[in-house]
């Protein structure tokens, strides 16, 4: 070994040596080699060093023969698992290899009895499918016979009991029926139309057969309904609400209730007047036929509220019907019952209105029957014989009532009563006017529309203010002009004072106030006469109006009778009260006498304005004519307080 020991090469030569040996090469290699990063090297140190413990020479140089040995007894380790894995999956293969023999020959076995059996199999096949559409058909069928087939026990419940009472099932049933009726429109309507139409035929059997049954159950129910207070079941409200699909059997029954109902408030009018209520109250109502208002009030308040009664029964047992045109039903109905108390109403009533009342009593009786005949109208048929009745008490009540005003005027013109020295309205007049309050102060509790009571104002007025104006006039005939005047006004206001409390009354006061005025400016012209008369002017304005020029030279009409005409005119402004006709005083109201004497002096002013001016024209020969009339006509305007 010691002669193969290379001596190490030059310094020269070092770098050349080194690139020609390999093993430096690799030493080189090995050494630049960066453990750090070579992911496999450092897993080969790690395997290597689990059994390369020691470091020596002989460790070193058996390193490769152990690393084959450890990889030899590795791979004899692993044949002999993978021996045992073989064995194992060749014992796996011989039971897959028998199984898949096995299922071969099922297979076999099933295509055999599959080629035997295939028409069986075909024929099940097609009976369940004809199954599964049977099936299906039997649900239509049992849908179809649920829906237009009445069940059995419907078909008892139409058919009802011996003893023909009712139960509820009955009119589910016809319920039913009905439905399956309107359903079969629609089988009509499709390629059904023979099976729509003979269940048609026979829902129309049933139907007929229940409603003749509901119908004679319906009347021999309304027959009993004859308390005053019937009790209506709920069953009864519902056969008549059935009924209305059959107008005749409905309205035949409905007349059955009110025959019944009609019978029952005769009845029970006649225990009213007669008897009372229970226990004696309230009162029976001909105790007070010795008080008229009392009496035909009471019947006509039992009226309306037998009509309101009445009215609630038939609605109460028509409550479940349709609603359309039900309030006309309603009103149909109740007309018929009504229509029994008519007789024995007016009667009684008539006896009343023909004894002999005051008229303020029989329009009182009018108003009490017109306001019961509005409410009542609102309940009953246009062509209601009650209303008729009613009508005809009403027009009883208004002939009478102006049959009673009429002979009231008519005697007082026969027996016209005389002025009396004061002037003053007769009694007649006074009497009269107080009934024509009482009369247009009862309107006031009646109710009646506008128009209603302008009419029965104007009739009224025309009635009685216009003879009472006539009646006047005949008494006034023989007086004096003034004192028919004074009459008259006094008359005239008095009716006036009336009148002008109470509406309507525009046209009768107009017609007072025209002639009123007629005869104040009667009173005017007179007693401005009277004073130019008293005063001496009236001479001298008549004589200046007809003459034109030189009037002071005509006899009387000289400057010192004018002048002393003027001292008398001149007493008569400082106190002109005792310068008017006497029967001034008669008048009654003062605002006539101030009327009269204010307008008196304003012509009495017109008068001294002509003298004044013909006096101060030179034309008519007055001198002085400054001292004959002291005062200009606005000074007299003053003195005599005229605005």
């Amino acid at each position: 070994m010691a002669d193969s020991v290379i001596d190490p090469p030059s310094s020269g030569n070092a770098s050349e040596i080194t690139s020609s040996n390999p093993l430096s090469r690799k030493l080189k290699k090995v050494l630049d080699t960066r453990l750090d990063n070579d992911k496999d090297t450092l897993e080969a140190l790690k395997a290597l060093s689990t059994f390369f413990t020691e470091n020596n020479l002989r460790t070193r140089r058996n390193l490769r023969s152990d690393i084959e040995k450890r990889s030899l007894v590795i791979n004899e380790e692993f044949l002999a698992s993978f021996k045992s894995v073989k064995d194992q999956l060749d014992s796996i293969y011989d039971d897959v290899k028998a199984m898949n023999d096995c299922c071969q020959d099922m297979t076999d076995r099933l295509k055999s009895s599959q080629s035997q059996t295939r028409h069986l199999i075909n024929q099940t096949t097609q009976l369940q499918g004809e199954s599964s559409k049977l099936q299906l058909r039997m649900k239509v069928a049992d849908g179809f016979l649920t829906k237009f087939q009445l069940s059995d026990a419907e078909v008892k419940a139409l058919k009802g009991h011996r003893d023909g009472s009712m139960s509820k099932d009955f009119f589910k049933a016809l319920r039913r029926v009905k439905e399956i009726h309107q359903d079969c429109k629609i089988l009509l309507r499709t390629n059904h139309q023979t099976a729509g139409l003979e269940i048609m035929e026979s829902m129309a059997l049933y139907q007929e057969t229940a409603y003749e049954r509901l119908y004679r159950w319906a009347q021999a129910e309304c027959r009993l309904v004859t308390n005053d207070s019937p009790d209506l079941n709920l069953m009864l409200c519902e056969g008549m609400a059935a009924l209305q699909d059959r107008s005749v059997l409905f309205k035949y029954t409905l007349d059955e209730f009110c025959v019944a109902r009609r019978a029952a408030i005769v009845r029970s009018f006649i225990d009213a007047l007669t008897r009372g209520g229970r226990g004696g109250h309230p009162r029976p109502i001909e105790l007070s036929s010795h008080d008229p208002l009392r009496y035909v009030g009471d019947i006509l308040a039992w009226l309306h509220q037998a009509c309101a009664s009445e009215q609630e029964h038939i609605s109460s047992l028509l409550r479940l019907c349709q609603k359309d045109g039900l309030e006309e039903t309603v009103k149909s109905a109740l007309t018929p019952i009504m229509e029994g108390l008519c007789r024995a109403f007016k009667v009684r009533v008539e006896q009343v209105l023909v004894s002999e009342l005051t008229a303020v009593t029989l329009y009182k009786l009018e108003n009490l029957v017109q306001f019961y005949t509005n409410t009542v109208r609102q309940m009953l048929a246009d062509d209601a014989a009650m209303i008729s009745t009613l009508q005809d008490i009403k027009s009883l009540s208004t002939t009478l009532f102006y049959n009673s005003l009429t002979c009231h005027t008519s005697k007082l013109l026969e027996q016209v009563e005389l002025p009396t020295e004061d002037l003053s309205p007769p009694t007649s007049l006074t009497s009269s006017l107080t009934l024509l309050q009482e009369i247009l102060s009862c309107k006031d509790s009646a109710v009646l529309s506008a128009d209603e009571r302008q009419q029965d104002y104007h009739r009224i007025l025309r009635t009685v203010v216009e003879p009472l104006i006539q009646m006047c006039t005949v008494s006034a005939s023989k007086l004096n002009t003034i004192e028919m005047a004074v009459y008259m006004v006094n008359c005239l206001h008095m009716q006036q004072v009336v009148l002008s409390l109470y509406e309507y009354t525009e046209g009768h006061l107009e017609l007072i106030q025209a002639q009123m005025d007629a005869h104040v400016d009667t009173l005017i012209s007179e007693d401005a006469s009277f004073i130019l008369n008293k005063l001496g002017l009236a001479t001298i304005y008549n004589t200046m109006q007809k003459t034109s020029s030189n009037v002071a030279q005509l006899p009387g009409m000289d400057a010192q009778t004018v002048k002393s005409a003027m001292v008398k005119f001149d007493e008569f402004m400082v106190s002109q009260d005792s310068y008017h006709f006497p029967q001034m005083s008669l008048l009654k109201a003062p605002k006539h006498r101030e009327l009269v004497a204010q307008q008196a002096c304003l012509l009495i002013f017109t008068v001294y304005s002509v003298i004044y001016k013909c006096v101060q024209s030179p034309e008519q020969g007055y001198l002085g004519n400054g001292s004959i009339l002291p005062h200009s006509p606005e000074q007299v305007k003053t003195l005599l307080n005229i605005p």
